[in-house]
């Protein structure tokens, strides 16, 4: 391999050349004395990754400069925040402590850093670095959201930048990407940057269906243009006849948008109408914003007939994220629906840069939603013990959520996610209430617990002193606050009945004459399969371990080996891990050559030949086969990356691997029996079932065969649209299954 020339001099006149851009990005927020802060925090950036280089080979300091100019030109952050992006890896990667950031920069240049750097350290199997690290920064967010709105950048970049990772490095930022930071991004009303990472991390994941959707984007270019231009121009009149200024573009959806729309309709990208929308801003002075969005929303629709059934109104009720917008869906000139967004600059200004655009116009907002969002953080994390992976899922599930408006017996309103129970709003009032929440009337109806609450609903609480949190109130409220509140109820009501008992256990054992100590409680523990001591006295005191079952481990000849079941596993997964290593090849090859490993194909996906797949090891079941598009390989990745190993398939064909296939179509005499003859004698693919539902002339059927590789099903599935009748055949994976564990 030719050995890289490095030209130093060009090198440090582009470092220059990108430092003073940076300057000319945060012109508009510097004040005296802040550029020479910059400059400051630049050099010692500078001198601190002097000998270090990305993977492309180009000089490190390109990234936290890089990372600077998004903050400072792409979410608007001031100088505080341009400081932080240029020293934010100096702590993790260099010999520059906190304790030096604290003295050049002060106390909250320090504290944002620290929350922008990695735990490093031993962890355990059941928990996981990544939960861990992000809870770190979150705890961060509680006291200053420029942390995240810095990791965000630095994310951003590292996304641009990544066609020079490997492969498993690339799937492994793109899982964590989707998975946290483009919900983190929306909620913060970062909507720009929340699409460009979900499509640069659907560039990496879901490599073919990305290239084919903006492959049919370019094609459509021109004639999508002039239908806009020709859709604009009527409206466009009519503003100016009205003495309203706007600018009116049209905007194309991002390829994830359209992928999910594809996937959640089952749909081709054909039948995809609204692959664009139209953009409405208005130029208006802050007491005339409503008014002249409702006159603009008048003129759109005086031109073009609105489904009644689209509109959304965030301008007399902006989102929690501060997201302040007229929606409507109009019926475009050529029989198609098209969206139009109304709104002024000031809402066009937060909707672009969220978090810190909303802290700019603060004075003018009423109470904030943002605000309420980072309170709601703020308890969360009040909550000290609890698996952070925990913490993760219910965090996470708060983030991507749409909201609907609820109101109090008084009138008082209260947002919620859009899927909220009765019991969720009575903790979103007070835990208190909550705890001893037993029913609810909505709009003056008596209903049970776990109702599911719609937009504009009235709710009264009913409680009762003798009610208290259930365990099975985790299955249906779905708010972040009521999960914790009622977990943290359960884990004292556990820990009251674990006490009476450990006064039972050592009742019992005195009667057998075992010694009641830490060792022999150890022993009992592990014995009978539980995680701590607590769940020993809890079964004890519960009736599930009784004088019986303390006999057989007394008579058991074999003492169980005095490890916790956390180090056992540890050790399983860690030895599997080594045996992978030792091989010739890191790369996991599933088929005849894997005598020696142990591995399942994963059922929430049913990998076959040909398909993307990667391998997880799991503490119980070996080495788990995923796809990489798996509804779980997200979760996966981005809270268990160390545990991924690269994986490919073998040339096999002798072996049939079960597969799910969705037949759509219009019923008609026969139309079954010419699919099965299809698969069964044409193509001799075996079926394991076949499930068929006719409503009112329209034919739908699953049908679960055994293929042999990708292409086979490929060829399958391109004949069975080509039988009459038949109007769509797609590929499904099973349901979603939580990932217990990693197991």
């Amino acid at each position: 391999m030719k050995d890289l020339v490095i030209d130093l001099e060009a090198e440090k006149a582009e470092i220059l050349k990108r430092y003073r851009a940076l300057l000319r990005a945060s012109r508009s927020t510097l004040q005296k004395g802040d550029k020479r802060l910059i400059r400051k925090a630049f050099e010692m950036a500078v001198e601190s990754h002097k000998d270090m280089r990305r993977r492309s080979g180009e000089p490190y300091i390109y990234h936290p400069i890089a990372v600077a100019q998004i903050a400072a030109e792409e979410i608007g952050l001031g100088t505080t925040s341009i400081v932080c992006a240029l020293l934010h890896d100096v702590v993790e990667d260099t010999d520059v402590s906190l304790e030096d950031i604290e003295r050049e920069f002060g106390k909250k240049v320090a504290k944002i850093i620290d929350g922008l750097t990695k735990i490093s350290g031993v962890f355990d199997t059941n928990s996981s670095l990544q939960a861990e690290n992000f809870r770190k920064m979150l705890l961060t967010l509680a006291d200053d959201v420029r942390v995240i709105l810095i990791k965000l950048a630095d994310r951003l970049h590292n996304m641009r930048t990544m066609e020079f990772m490997p492969r498993d490095k690339q799937l492994k930022l793109s899982s964590e990407t989707v998975y946290l930071y483009a919900p983190l991004a929306h909620r913060l009303g970062l909507y720009a940057i929340k699409s460009e990472l979900e499509d640069l991390s659907m560039k990496y994941m879901e490599r073919e269906t990305y290239q084919f959707i903006k492959k049919k984007l370019n094609e459509k270019k021109a004639e999508r243009e002039k239908f806009i231009a020709d859709f604009i121009q009527p409206i466009k009149q009519s503003l100016a006849n009205q003495g309203l200024h706007a600018d009116i573009f049209g905007r194309p959806k991002s390829i994830h948008s359209i992928w999910n729309k594809m996937k959640k309709k089952s749909i081709p990208f054909e039948e995809v109408y609204d692959l664009f929308a139209i953009r409405v801003i208005l130029d208006s002075s802050p007491e005339n914003e409503k008014a002249d969005c409702w006159k603009a929303y008048s003129i759109v629709t005086d031109s073009y007939r609105p489904n009644p059934d689209r509109l959304r109104d965030w301008v007399s009720s902006p989102k929690a994220n501060g997201y302040e917008s007229l929606h409507t869906t109009v019926m475009g000139p050529r029989g198609q629906w098209v969206e139009v967004q109304i709104r002024t600059n000031r809402m066009n200004e937060i909707a672009e840069k969220g978090f810190a655009a909303h802290w700019k116009y603060k004075e003018s907002s009423s109470d904030s939603g943002l605000d309420q969002w980072i309170q709601k953080v703020r308890e969360l994390l009040r909550n000290p013990d609890g698996n952070a992976l925990d913490f993760l899922d219910d965090f996470k599930m708060n983030l991507f959520s749409d909201e609907i408006f609820i109101f109090t017996p008084k009138g008082a309103l209260i947002q919620l996610p859009s899927n909220a129970t009765a019991l969720d709003f009575a903790f979103e009032i007070h835990s208190d209430v909550g705890a001893s929440c037993i029913g609810a009337k909505v709009n003056h109806k008596l209903v049970p617990l776990n109702y599911n609450l719609q937009n504009g609903d009235q709710v009264e609480i009913i409680t009762s002193s003798k009610q208290s949190p259930k365990e099975d109130w985790l299955n249906f409220v779905v708010t972040a606050k009521a999960k914790a509140k009622i977990k943290s109820s359960l884990k004292e009501e556990k820990r009251k009945i674990a006490e009476d008992g450990k006064e039972i256990l050592e009742r019992k054992l005195k009667s057998l004459k075992i010694t009641y100590n830490t060792e022999n409680i150890h022993k009992l523990t592990n014995y009978f399969k539980l995680l701590t001591s607590q769940d020993l006295f809890f079964n004890v005191a519960k009736g599930l371990i009784d004088i019986k079952d303390l006999r057989e481990y007394q008579n058991a000849e074999k003492v169980v080996d005095n490890k916790p079941q956390d180090k056992i596993e540890n050790e399983q997964v860690q030895s599997l891990m080594r045996t992978i290593k030792a091989k010739d090849s890191d790369i996991l090859l599933i088929g005849e050559d894997m005598q020696k490993i142990e591995y399942k194909l994963a059922t929430c996906c049913n990998p076959i030949p040909g398909d993307d797949v990667f391998g997880f090891i799991t503490v119980t079941e070996g080495i788990k086969i995923h796809r990489t598009t798996c509804p779980n390989a997200a979760k996966l990745m981005a809270n268990y990356g160390y545990r991924i190993v690269k994986a490919r398939w073998t040339t096999q064909h002798e072996l049939a691997f079960l597969t799910g296939l969705r037949i759509t179509g219009i019923d008609d005499v026969g139309l079954i029996n010419k699919l099965t003859t299809v698969i069964s004698t044409d193509f001799k693919v075996n079926m394991r079932s076949l499930t068929v539902d006719s409503d009112n002339g329209i034919f739908e059927g699953t049908i679960m065969v055994y293929v042999n590789d990708t292409e086979h099903l490929d060829n399958l599935i391109r004949k069975l649209k080509q039988v009459k009748g038949v109007t769509g055949v797609t590929r499904f994976d099973s349901a979603p299954t939580m990932v217990d564990k990693a197991s």
